[in-house]
């Protein structure tokens, strides 16, 4: 049989190795510190059912549960998993069929789960017309604001422009996520999001200059980098593990609507003259009415409620998230018990001391790590360039101002049209699967984007090929990289530390995208859209490296047994991926 990965082995310890109720407790926060067996340990494993029912009790006096005392003590018995569901006696018809019914019907949710996702996916697509709003103005609003002479200050202008949002969002909107989250919950932390994203696109749509414009820009960012921090985080932690990954997701595949609108946008008013950039610009603000009128109709986060020792309002919140009270009693009852292990961790933390834990901590910085790798191919992959300059590549190529920006629709409907394999596919084959099968494939149709080039202008084949390889390196990132970088740092961190993790991770990704973001003018200018191409090309290359030896899988367990997939050291995880390469490459005789 063949060995198991470390990050996927799924076992559960039995009584005589986690020990007495005294002690388990600590002997999980130790396997968190270290995980070298590479086992996920369920907490509640190996406590004796008479010890785990008083625990049960005492939980229920002390958070004011005693009125549902017993669902929360067959709750607490299903979560343990110590026999099959058929043999827990205490379960009745209906409660049995409820835990059954969501095994074999994994989509069958209430309503406000699908509410909570589709406000978040709104979210998303107010990233997107953010990101693309500014796509088709590179095109106008230099020549109105006198910095399209092509010098090299001018495209540094230009750049910085662009990079504004993504700057302020690195070293502001995203840090700022951790005490904002903390003071007004994940609804109250999107809702002044949508704010800023409502005010200050208007803002620059009326701007007088460039200076105008890059300010409000800044001011742009804090609001989606609050919101990128936020709105993933905010999913996974209302979602399901069965179809976790498909529902946070939707941030992506949302995103990637919110680019195909803004993309139509620019087109629609590309004729209306010289205020065609302002309307550009300035309509990015209509995804993000509705996301602030609907987010406070969500339930808030279950687990960040219990964060705050609202157990009462967290199990509300449950209730109205799960099909039955039973599944509700039972996470209630399962979060609670992986906190207890994660407070002994973490106690007594401030925000600098959680933020140098996320190098002290060997759990911890692996999740850091792992999350800044997969932002890392979401930056280098080339995607948000294309999504930033898309029209200002094709006009270089040749292409009329109104081709260009149909072209670019183009690439935005792609976009879109492929996140929606990925619902079905990122919970089945795992998110590791997807980016390591696509990345490759994604530097070579870049590289022959590129080399397109090189195709006689004259020809009709050089706007046409040099369109279609942007095309399929964009289904490919779709289906891959896509979908997983927000879902990846949404999930892996523990909730002691999700909101400064997740800041880490976003701002990260923030930091290249501005970088990138900003040079890439220069770029195109100094070494040819060839050139350019082609460097990304290899930083595909570059990036599947790194995330085949730092990224686990993180699909098909819940957010607290994520604790012990990144409890494995990076050394033993490498040399399994390593030692699993090399088997499948031994020759095999026959005899």
């Amino acid at each position: 049989m063949a060995e198991k990965a470390p990050s996927e082995r799924v076992e559960y310890a039995s009584h005589d190795e986690v020990g007495d109720t005294s002690t388990a407790g600590h002997i999980a926060a130790d396997t968190i510190r270290e995980n070298n067996t590479a086992r996920l340990v369920n907490p509640l494993v190996g406590i004796p059912k008479e010890d785990l029912m008083r625990q049960v009790e005492c939980f229920a006096t002390d958070k004011d549960f005693l009125d549902i005392l017993p669902l929360l003590q067959k709750g607490a018995y299903v979560a343990q998993a110590a026999v099959p569901l058929a043999e827990v006696e205490e379960l009745d018809t209906d409660e049995l069929e409820a835990l059954q019914h969501e095994v074999k019907h994994r989509w069958t949710h209430p309503f406000a789960l699908y509410a909570t996702v589709f406000v978040c996916s709104i979210g998303a697509a107010v990233q997107g017309w953010d990101q693309t709003g500014s796509n088709g103005a590179n095109l106008t609003f230099p020549v109105e604001f006198g910095i399209a002479s092509g010098s090299s200050r001018d495209n540094w202008l230009i750049g910085l422009v662009n990079a504004a949002p993504y700057i302020s969002s690195a070293i502001l909107g995203c840090w700022l996520s951790d005490p904002v989250n903390a003071l007004l919950g994940r609804r109250g932390a999107t809702f002044l999001a949508a704010i800023f994203c409502i005010f200050t696109p208007i803002g620059g749509a009326v701007s007088q200059n460039w200076h105008q414009l890059l300010f409000t820009r800044l001011l742009m960012g804090f609001g989606m980098g609050l919101k990128a921090a936020t709105i993933p985080m905010y999913a996974a932690e209302n979602s399901p593990a069965v179809i976790r990954g498909a529902l946070v997701m939707g941030w992506q595949m949302w995103t990637a609507f919110g680019i195909c609108l803004g993309f139509a946008a620019n087109l629609v008013v590309y004729r209306v003259g010289k205020i065609a950039w302002r309307l550009q610009i300035g309509s990015a603000f209509i995804p993000a009415v509705p996301l602030a009128l609907l987010v406070y109709l969500c339930p808030e986060s279950p687990r960040w409620l219990m964060k705050k020792n609202r157990y009462k309002k967290a199990f509300e919140s449950l209730c109205r998230l799960r099909k039955h009270r039973i599944q509700a009693a039972r996470d209630l009852y399962y979060v609670h018990a992986q906190l207890v292990i994660e407070h002994e961790i973490a106690a007594g933390s401030t925000y600098i001391t959680r933020l140098r834990e996320l190098v002290i901590i060997p759990r911890i910085r692996r999740s850091a790590v792992a999350a800044l790798v997969v932002f890392m191919g979401q930056q280098f992959c080339g995607m948000n360039i294309i999504a930033f300059y898309s029209s200002t590549v094709f006009v270089q190529a040749g292409a009329s101002e109104h081709t260009a920006l149909l072209t670019s629709l183009g690439y935005g409907v792609i976009n879109f049209a492929f996140a929606i394999p990925a619902i079905f596919l990122i919970d089945r084959f795992g998110r590791r699967s997807l980016l390591l099968s696509t990345f490759p494939h994604m530097a070579w149709t870049l590289l022959a984007a590129g080399f397109c080039f090189y195709i006689p202008e004259s020809s009709k084949a050089h706007v046409g090929m040099i369109a279609f390889f942007v095309y399929v390196f964009t289904a490919l990132y779709s289906v891959g990289q896509g979908p997983v970088a927000f879902v990846y740092s949404a999930e892996a961190f523990p909730l002691s530390h999700r909101e400064i993790g997740n800041s880490w991770a976003v701002s990260g990704t923030f930091a290249l995208s501005s970088a990138l973001s900003l040079t890439f003018p220069l770029m195109l200018s100094k070494f040819t859209a060839t050139g350019a191409f082609g460097f990304y090309a290899g930083m595909n290359l570059f990036v599947f490296i790194l995330m085949f030896l730092f990224v686990p899988d993180t699909s098909g367990h819940t957010l607290e047994e994520l604790d012990y997939v990144f409890a494995v050291p990076t050394r033993r995880f490498i040399s399994y991926q390593l030692r699993k390469v090399c088997a499948s490459h031994k020759p095999t005789t026959k005899l």
